[in-house]
């Protein structure tokens, strides 16, 4: 029998609820720490799942559950099926430890506890939410060596409620250390830091992102017992990077124990090292750098007002290389082809880098986790995020800096093929041009037709092994060459400069990325909540206007076709099933009747937000205030889901009535 989600979700807090009470999860620690001790010999280094639960049943703690939650004995077996593989929020699944195969003995844990928040001023006057009341929330995403957490959202507050726990996996990546438990030595070479993002999101669904934070775990190896509990300061981002936003308390416990932990001094001797390395290797780079762009200066002084950018600021202030922000990324199975990757960073939204009071650009370029949990970012975190999605499917892709028209500054992504067409995919739009140098050394035999995109110059382009400064005489990427191999028009930068600090896994403090996650979002269930509320909104709307509404469900649903019609055209270039459409509404459309239908597009799901927006477009709004004889309305929301939980929101209104003459 399947329960509700809504009383699946009670009776999960139910049950976490009665084992906090019992303090059951302190008991499992102490009965492992026991068993382990009592029951393992020296050499041995594994405890199997049957020897966990026969000392747990031998000292009663099962019973004594079973008893607390009143279920049959029989009813432990009568689980979830076990899921794959996968990153384990405890506190939503401790109740289910015991019997989950995702929980390995053989492998090594760190449990990363978030014991609450403190000191978030900017929340100082906000008084308690009501039971039911919509409120701002928190939401806090972490990322550690491939796999991605999310906390439960909490209201905002001076002192918000985290009480969230992950349990994230210490692995080798080298071969055959897949299946050997990491050891302390072991672990203290993984220099990956966990990366934490805050984000907000306010009562109509918009997302701020708060604070970007890379937490050092690896005191963990030297405390005792092989727990400790930090204090994490985050501090704002872009303009406020500087200030401080808040306080987290963070317990770090290693799971299974440690046989042995390491001194505190070798811990931190290994981080000193390890800065000093890095510090060094980006030093020489800044004095490559530096190199590079005099010596690209004296080809032309004319050079230095050309958007050449060779670093750029991250979301917490700092100067990275802008090759580090592109890598190969594969989607997996969430995205087939390259042009559906471009739709997907299309419908993922669009915000400039909020900067206070007037004056240029805020610059802020976001590490990849940063602009996924945002959902939206600038046109440089588009096009770092499609070059590549592009370069993990094989293609020669690259990030173009340069502008668009009246000089404003801009990025997208270009890519070469073998038999040399260059092809410019427009990030922000999904929009693909063609590119076709103008030579202006032969006269026109006729008239060029103006380029269908809309870039005027380009002064640089990366990827994540190249950096190439244009040095043609002219940077208007209409007469530009884009023969990457002739050093008199490209000037290369040393690849190796460029691999000592962006290779992977290289020891520098970029980030490394992480994987795309499914969508969560159920597209018939959110397309009809939508459509059920923007039909209440126009039968509002007309009610005051004093107009009646009849709604024809027939002639809705008749508008699916075209909707899905547009989306497959935005995501593949082709447009099909158009003909069908029209045959269906021509059959629906009595002698006599007029219909009108206006299509929208949207990337965010509010409702009324949509509808607003609707009414601004003259014909949407006569659509919608259609006044005549056997006015009959309709309205159909399609969702579109991708990666990310982003959503492509299709709308189509229409209506038909009898023509009076």
């Amino acid at each position: 029998m399947s329960l509700p989600p809504e009383k699946a979700s009670e009776l999960k807090q139910l049950i976490h609820q009665q084992l906090s009470k019992m303090d059951v999860h302190g008991r499992i620690r102490e009965i492992l720490a026991e068993t382990i001790r009592e029951e393992l010999a020296p050499d041995q280094q594994q405890l199997s799942t049957e020897d966990l639960m026969k000392a747990l049943r031998r000292r009663g703690i099962i019973d004594d559950v079973m008893k607390e939650l009143n279920f049959v004995s029989d009813s432990v077996d009568q689980e979830l099926p076990s899921s794959p593989k996968q990153s384990v929020c405890f506190t939503e699944r401790q109740s289910t430890l015991l019997k989950k195969t995702n929980i390995d003995p053989t492998r090594r844990y760190l449990y990363l506890q978030v014991l609450g928040g403190k000191a978030f001023l900017e929340h100082l006057q906000e008084p308690e939410p009501l039971p039911g009341q919509v409120c701002s929330t928190f939401t806090l995403c972490l990322h550690f060596r491939n796999q991605r957490f999310r906390s439960k959202p909490v209201p905002c507050a001076c002192e918000p409620d985290f009480h969230d726990g992950f349990l994230l996996e210490v692995h080798r990546e080298s071969l055959g250390d897949g299946t050997r438990m990491a050891d302390s030595t072991t672990m203290l070479s993984i220099s990956d830091s966990i990366h934490m993002v805050l984000i907000k999101t306010d009562i109509f669904g918009e997302t701020t992102l708060v604070a970007s934070y890379f937490l050092e775990w690896r005191s963990v190896l030297g405390s005792e017992n092989g727990v400790t509990n930090l204090t994490v300061e985050l501090m704002g981002v872009g303009t406020e990077s500087k200030v401080s936003v808040g306080i987290l308390n963070i317990k770090l416990e290693m799971y299974p124990p440690l046989n042995q932990t390491l001194s505190q001094e070798v811990v931190n001797t290994q981080l000193a090292l390890e800065r000093q390395k890095t510090a060094e290797r980006e030093r020489l780079f800044l004095v490559y750098a530096k190199q590079w762009w005099r010596e690209y200066l004296q080809i032309r002084p004319s050079h230095s007002s050309r958007l050449v950018k060779i670093f750029a600021q991250d979301e917490n202030g700092i100067n990275r290389p802008v090759c580090s922000y592109v890598k190969p990324l594969r989607a997996g199975r969430l995205l087939d082809t390259p042009r559906q990757a471009a739709r997907f960073v299309n419908v993922l939204g669009y915000e400039r880098a909020p900067v206070i009071g007037g004056g240029g650009k805020q610059e802020q370029w976001c590490t990849l986790l940063a602009f996924l949990c945002r959902n939206k970012g600038d046109c440089e975190d588009h096009a770092n995020l499609l070059c590549s999605l592009l370069l993990g499917y094989g293609l020669e892709a690259f990030v173009c800096v340069g502008t668009k028209a009246k000089g404003v500054p801009h990025a997208w992504v270009m890519t070469c093929g073998t038999d040399g067409t260059i092809t410019f995919w427009e990030s922000l739009t999904g929009h693909r041009y063609i590119h076709k140098s103008a030579n202006l050394d032969e006269a026109p035999v006729a008239e060029q037709p103006k380029p269908l995109y809309p870039y005027r110059t380009i002064g640089c382009v990366f990827n994540h092994q190249m950096f190439l400064g244009n040095c043609q005489p002219s940077d208007s990427v209409e007469i530009c060459v884009f023969d990457l191999n002739d050093e008199s028009k490209w000037k290369p930068m040393s690849e190796e400069a460029i691999k000592s600090v962006c290779a992977p896994r290289a020891i520098t403090s970029l980030p490394p990325f992480p994987p795309l996650c499914a969508s969560s979002i159920d597209a018939s269930v959110t397309s009809n909540e939508i459509e059920m509320q923007l039909r209440l909104l126009v039968s509002e709307h007309r009610k005051d206007l004093g107009l009646t509404t009849v709604w024809e469900d027939q002639l809705s649903y008749l508008l699916s076709p075209a909707l899905a019609s547009y989306e497959f055209e935005r995501t593949t270039s082709i447009s099909a099933g158009n003909e069908e459409f029209q045959d269906a509404i021509r059959r629906a459309v009595p002698d006599g009747h007029t219909f009108k239908g206006f299509p929208i597009h949207f990337v965010y799901r509010n409702a009324r937000r949509a509808f607003a927006t609707c009414l601004r477009s003259p014909f949407c709004e006569e659509i919608i205030c259609c006044r005549g004889d056997q006015v009959r309305l309709a309205v159909r929301v399609r969702v579109f889901t991708y990666p990310e939980s982003a959503c492509a929101v299709w709308i189509m209104f229409a209506c038909k009535y009898r023509s009076v003459l």
